[in-house]
């Protein structure tokens, strides 16, 4: 890769910040991966147990429940990247780092 794609790269990410936009650009990625894969949104309904209906608002709208982006995006063989999205922590500055750090040692009170 060149630096020139990786910096293109890194701008991209800090353009997508409405979730709109990101939703949307999720949508166009899971139809590119649903056609370079084969499927129609009919089979991938059926594998997912989700109305065909469902995969048409989410290509064309961007618009889709978790539980059914979770069970389509499955069917495609992302179940490791989903259920890791959110399992590092982010940080930008170094008081973050430390704040996440000092919270992560906390015991959590229980709650019903």
């Amino acid at each position: 890769m060149e630096e020139s794609d990786n910096i293109l790269s890194i701008l991209d990410n800090y353009m997508h910040d409405n979730p709109d936009e990101i939703a949307q650009r999720l949508a166009t990625d899971f139809r590119r991966r649903r056609i370079e894969k084969n499927l129609t949104r009919a089979q991938v309904a059926q594998r997912a147990g989700v109305a065909v209906s469902n995969i048409v608002r989410f290509e064309q709208k961007g618009l889709i429940s978790l539980h059914n982006f979770i069970a389509i995006v499955m069917t495609l063989g992302y179940t490791t990247e989903v259920k890791t999205l959110l399992s590092q922590p982010k940080y930008s500055t170094m008081q973050e780092l430390l704040q996440i750090r000092r919270n992560s040692t906390k015991k959590k009170p229980y709650s019903r």
